[in-house]
């Protein structure tokens, strides 16, 4: 079985939440090797989501991992609510975010964020054999979205540009979300498409995809004039130019697995 295959029989469980905070970049009393503190939302996958075991697994954690790797830290990783996440890098919680966070240019307001690391778009997933089959077909819907997220951006941008008008159902988490179709209480939710993919798939679900302008692609977020930063966009520059991002991106993204 492969990580992808393992990873999407967890789509219909819940998620575990676990917060650890620590001290942003100190040196550990008991080893030499400085720690790189990063937050995420261990309920995303492909991006990231808990095994059986409990362990945070995912793209952005083996990328976490070699940026870690790379410049010499340990990583230690703090779980928390996706719409929690700025405020983390804001009150130096953390060093850095990877979420699977696109770099939105309201988000650029509070943070910093490296080069982009990946672009997935977005799908609107429904139940299956719905009629629901176009962004027209949406008009006077209840669509659902995660707080916090480029989605909830995107679907108030359709609503503010007359595109289509429906009503907009704000969650903490994506398996909230499938949750509500399945029993009806929303008629469709908004999100980033490889982590629709997985939700299809494990669920048997509908799906069509946005037809509107494209979002930001995915970056690591830091703390205001962190020096993290170009560092980080040393690492990701080797990666793309090795193949190792491609790599991560057939082992975790590939819609074939």
């Amino acid at each position: 079985m492969t990580r992808k295959n393992l990873f999407i029989a967890l789509f219909a469980s819940s998620v575990l939440f676990l917060g650890a905070c620590g001290n942003a970049s100190k040196q550990d009393s008991s080893e030499e090797k400085k720690i790189l503190e990063m937050g995420t939302s261990a309920e995303f996958a492909p991006f990231e989501s808990r095994n059986p075991e409990g362990e945070i697994v995912g793209f952005d954690i083996d990328l976490a991992n070699h940026i870690a790797d790379e410049l010499g830290y340990e990583l230690k990783i703090t779980d928390m609510k996706f719409d929690g996440l700025i405020g983390a890098l804001q009150n130096d919680r953390v060093d850095m975010v990877i979420a699977g966070m696109s770099a939105t240019e309201s988000r650029k307001e509070n943070v910093d964020f490296s080069t982009e690391y990946n672009h997935s778009g977005e799908m609107f997933v429904t139940a299956k054999g719905s009629e629901l089959t176009s962004l027209e077909s949406l008009e006077g819907k209840t669509v659902g979205v995660q707080l916090g997220t480029i989605q909830e951006e995107g679907a108030e941008k359709i609503i503010a540009d007359k595109e289509v008008n429906f009503e907009l159902k704000a969650l903490d988490d994506s398996g909230a979300l499938i949750q509500e179709i399945l029993s009806g209480r929303i008629d469709a939710a908004y999100m980033d498409k490889q982590v629709a993919l997985g939700y299809i798939e494990a669920q048997d679900l509908g799906a069509f995809d946005d037809p509107t302008t494209a979002s930001p692609g995915m970056a690591v977020a830091f703390p205001k004039d962190s020096e993290l930063v170009e560092e980080v966009n040393d690492v990701l520059a080797s990666m793309k130019e090795s193949g190792e991002l491609d790599k991560l991106k057939e082992e975790w993204l590939t819609e074939e697995q």
